[in-house]
């Protein structure tokens, strides 16, 4: 495995796992024994960040902002009580990815609702490149640790973004927060390329420019 993958940093969705672990491990074990499965929870935070999407889309910010900070949380519970369940697995892990995916971007496509009918062409625009970035964040992430590179590193990861993006919501500055997405989640994208192709040409994968002329 690339030694880089072994030694990353904890990003600060790590650090924050590690600061409310107490408290996510009391929650998580307080539903486990009402019998509700993580399933049921991963499949709830999906549900209101859809039902956010739609008050975001019918102009209602402010609810629907405060319907997607109170899913949020969710993104780590389902974990939490998987593991405290020992029931943990690649599948689970899987579909979680998934449906955090599909949330965020049906808070992105309320936003774009609610700028094609409120704003103009470019404010639907500029939500797209938001999306665009947070998606390739993603993406660009679960790409290369398939092929065993490491790009678990940036500043913008989904916590980060739904930091920015939520309370831009909530108190009726969407725009703001979706320049700042637009900008810093295509930033860190481009840092995870660049990471991984650093790693690439580490292991002899790349070749520079001047190599390839020389050999030709």
């Amino acid at each position: 495995m690339n030694q880089s993958k072994n030694a990353e940093k904890k990003t600060f969705t790590d650090h924050l796992r590690i600061i409310f672990k107490g408290v996510l491990d009391g929650i998580g074990i307080f539903l486990n024994r009402l019998g509700i499965r993580p399933n049921v929870i991963t499949l709830a935070g999906l549900l209101g960040n859809v039902a956010g999407g739609v008050l975001i889309a019918s102009g209602q910010l402010m609810w629907g902002g405060l319907v997607a900070m109170i899913m949020a949380p969710l993104d780590a519970l389902d974990g939490t009580m998987a593991r405290l369940r020992n029931e943990s697995s690649r599948y689970g892990a899987f579909v979680d990815s998934v449906t955090d995916r599909y949330s965020e971007f049906a808070l992105y496509a309320g936003l774009l609702v609610y700028f094609i009918q409120t704003g103009t062409w470019k404010d639907a625009m500029l939500v797209l490149f938001a999306a665009m970035g947070s998606i390739l964040v993603s993406y660009i992430r679960a790409k290369a640790e398939s092929l065993n590179y490491s790009a678990k590193i940036g500043l913008f990861t989904r916590v980060e973004r739904y930091l920015v993006l939520i309370p831009g919501v909530i108190f009726g500055i969407p725009r703001i927060s979706l320049w700042i997405l637009a900008i810093l989640s295509n930033v860190t994208a481009l840092h995870r390329i660049l990471h991984v192709r650093k790693q690439a040409k580490a292991n002899g994968e790349v070749r520079n420019i001047r190599e390839e002329k020389k050999n030709g």
